[in-house]
């Protein structure tokens, strides 16, 4: 470790900003999503002399390689930084992920030319928690449709002083299956426990029986999806998870079982998920996050029953983006000062 971090700082030395005199150029290549306008670029101004594009096209590596020009510093969410940019920009010393998944940057094309690669490692627990709740709870009580059909005027014709199109479900008592027990599936977890729910949780690291008890038990993938009513993903998108959730798994499962993943779309196979909605054997699915995004018009979720999609926002609270930007603004600072943290590739 000692080895590793002297040679970090080795590097990092190597390329820091340090003229006297003169700030660095500051590229921001798709700041929209982050900051749409309801929070300040100004932590960034105050490092160098800023440009902040709402988005890049991600495909057009001659504007990408445009946009960098000579800058020392980029940030980027989803436009990709390949080994091909990086060697037409030679001026970049510092790339700065507004995410906490790295993939759209070459780490490792990054490393040989010692270039730090920062990503924002906990900002979105709070948010994306509340957001799987709140996509379970709107599955078990489907308050917007019934919204929807009282304005329609369907309670005022209806014969009975109440109606429901959906079944009503009560969670307490029922056991949610957490794949991925981190921060996020961690506060999952303490959010479900309050309904009364049971916890089965399954990780890749060793299991820490000291965070066991009555409610929460770690078990294998096998047990998790045999015993579990709730099925909510958390993991992280590694070759070994692709395509996690497919018919195999999924016969595994109990008959009736929800599934809610807002982690990665490619976690799910979807044309198997869509079948097992369309037959019943999974009752509903709620998904943040689709294969490709923006969707697709040919995704067979579009068509599947009992599906909710939202676009990919669980992330998005103001409180949660106000996190990000401040935590991407430290990141920028420590390594301007040449102590830099939140480094994922050197």
């Amino acid at each position: 470790m000692e080895k590793k971090d002297k040679q970090q700082e080795k590097n990092v030395d190597r390329y820091s900003v340090k003229e006297e005199g003169r700030k660095p150029e500051i590229v921001i290549l798709d700041g929209y999503t982050e900051n749409p306008g309801d929070l300040s670029w100004d932590g960034f101004r105050a490092l160098g002399e800023l440009t902040v594009y709402d988005r890049t096209p991600r495909e057009n590596v001659e504007e990408i390689v445009k946009r960098i020009g000579n800058a020392e510093i980029i940030c980027t969410n989803k436009t990709p930084i390949t080994e091909e940019i990086l060697r037409r920009v030679p001026s970049v010393r510092y790339i700065g992920v507004l995410a906490t998944g790295y993939n759209v940057v070459d780490v490792q094309a990054a490393a040989r030319r010692g270039i730090p690669v920062t990503n924002i490692p906990d900002y979105g627990t709070m948010a994306v928690a509340q957001y799987t709740i709140a996509m379970l709870l709107e599955l078990c009580n489907r308050i917007g449709h019934h919204d929807r059909v009282v304005h329609e005027g369907r309670w005022t014709s209806a014969r009975d002083f109440c109606f429901w199109d959906y079944p009503l479900m009560e969670l307490a008592g029922k056991t949610m299956g957490i794949i991925g027990y981190g921060r996020i599936g961690q506060e999952t977890a303490r959010l479900a426990r309050a309904f009364g729910m049971k916890i089965l949780a399954c990780r890749r690291r060793p299991v820490r029986p000291a965070k066991e008890d009555d409610q929460c038990r770690y078990v294998s993938m096998d047990e998790l999806l045999a015993e579990s009513d709730v099925i909510s993903l958390h993991c992280p998108l590694f070759p070994e998870t692709e395509g996690l959730i497919n018919r195999q798994t999924i016969a595994r499962m109990k008959d009736g079982v929800i599934l809610l993943n807002t982690a990665r779309g490619p976690l799910i196979n979807e044309k198997d998920l869509a079948e097992a909605l369309d037959c019943g054997k999974v009752y509903g699915t709620a998904v943040d996050v689709v294969s490709t995004e923006p969707i697709q018009a040919d995704n067979p979720l579009l068509r599947a029953k009992n599906c909710l999609i939202t676009p990919h926002v669980a992330w998005a609270s103001r409180e949660s983006r106000q996190r990000l930007m401040d935590t991407a603004v430290a990141n920028l600072q420590a390594f301007l000062d040449g102590k830099p943290v939140h480094v994922v590739n050197l």
